[in-house]
């Protein structure tokens, strides 16, 4: 049974989330603000999935979402961040903090429903499944291009030696640029990558995830190319 953790400090919303995701036979723990909840997401017991509501007392959904991201055994739980707020802005900043998905409320339940099928469907394998249709696929666990190194078992990334932490939707979609240098891949192929084929996403979130991957990787945010009107490729190492 996968072990759903909701955090969210409307109870009526808290409940109604509470009572569809048991019908669908998911064991839950429920939580009203975000220290409670960053404990229990943070515990040895296992998370599958968390659902995470923005404004909340004593520790908000930002802070908790960016801790989360920070520890390295529980960064890549899947995170669907919820709030009253919808301006493009503020679904920019909470995927830009490591969200996987974003719903504004009111919100249909049937949707949220759908959409945690969706990302627990994309949690990772221990071999994940490489893009078809391209002569630098591999199927190996180790991937080294340049001073890039991705280490598919255990979901690292190294540049020039230091590990780079990424959320598992940067995971993949570096992943899908490295393994494929020079090659440029639309925004569409992008977000097959990042949500299995499965799209929740819409292609502007790609431009978000690229955006946070550069600022991560520093000094070498240079590696991933912009190709106007196209989508990005991974800059093709001598």
């Amino acid at each position: 049974m996968q072990h759903i953790l909701v955090i969210e400090d409307d109870p009526d919303i808290r409940e109604l989330i509470g009572y569809n995701l048991r019908r669908e036979g998911f064991e839950l723990t429920l939580c009203n603000n975000g220290q409670d909840g960053l404990d229990v997401a943070l515990s040895p017991k296992q998370v599958d999935l968390i659902v995470l509501d923005l404004m909340m007392p004593r520790l908000n959904g930002i802070e908790v979402c960016k801790r989360i991201r920070e520890n390295a055994e529980k960064r890549t739980i899947p995170i669907i961040m919820l709030t009253a707020k919808s301006e493009e802005t503020d679904i920019v900043f909470g995927l830009g903090v490591g969200a996987d998905d974003y719903m504004t409320k009111p919100f249909g339940l049937k949707e949220l429903v759908a959409r945690v099928y969706t990302r627990l469907r994309s949690i990772p394998q221990p071999a994940p499944v490489p893009l078809n249709a391209s002569k630098f696929d591999t199927d190996i666990d180790v991937l080294r291009q340049g001073d890039v190194e991705i280490d598919r078992s255990r979901f690292h990334i190294k540049v020039c030696g230091t590990q780079v932490p990424m959320t598992l939707a940067e995971f993949r979609l570096f992943d899908a640029l490295v393994s494929r240098p020079g090659i440029v891949l639309s925004r569409d192929r992008l977000l097959d990558a990042v949500t299995g084929g499965e799209g929740v996403l819409i292609d502007r979130n790609i431009d978000v995830h690229v955006r946070s991957i550069r600022k991560k990787l520093g000094e070498s945010r240079d590696l991933i190319e912009t190709v106007r009107g196209l989508g990005y490729k991974f800059r093709e190492l001598q």
